[in-house]
């Protein structure tokens, strides 16, 4: 429904850029769990989903009126990415290296679990809503939820986190 507003308005008005930029984050680190772990579904899903994320924030980036703050964020984004990868490939040992990468996969998701969360005092002086996403609440639960699922039938406690 964002990316309809912004396409329809053509304009990111209303619209936080700070969840697009922790989804991405969080699809881009469960993909390289995924992908150590060998699970087909993780990297399914969370292929589809960095795909999807990066093209909502090119599409964001390119209605925002300040595009500077916008890089910026991207630039942090791909400074942690980029570290994380290096730190991942080349100081964790194989054998630890699933699980640590499980631990920060299970970071990211909280925090990209409570990046609209940083609306809230938005909310609370505006007293209205209207800047949180409904939709995006209910998805971000249903997902949640299937995912906890998903980590409870594997037995995997960072999937179910």
């Amino acid at each position: 429904s964002d990316l309809r507003q912004m396409l329809a308005t053509k304009s990111v008005e209303n619209i936080q850029f700070l969840p697009f930029l922790t989804t991405d984050a969080n699809n881009v680190g469960w993909l390289g769990y995924g992908c150590l772990k060998g699970d087909g579904t993780l990297i399914t899903v969370n292929a589809i989903g960095a795909a999807l994320q990066t093209l909502y924030i090119l599409v964001y980036l390119y209605y925002s009126p300040a595009k500077r703050p916008v890089l910026l964020q991207i630039l942090l984004l791909l400074a942690v990415v980029v570290t994380g990868c290096g730190y991942f490939a080349l100081l964790v040992d194989t054998g630890t290296r699933l699980a640590r990468l499980g631990l920060f996969c299970s970071v990211f998701t909280i925090t990209m679990y409570l990046s609209p969360l940083a609306d809230l005092a938005k909310v609370v002086r505006s007293k209205s809503t209207r800047c949180l996403s409904f939709p995006l609440t209910v998805t971000t639960f249903v997902a949640s939820s299937s995912w906890t699922l998903y980590g409870l039938q594997l037995r995997d406690p960072y999937i179910t986190v």
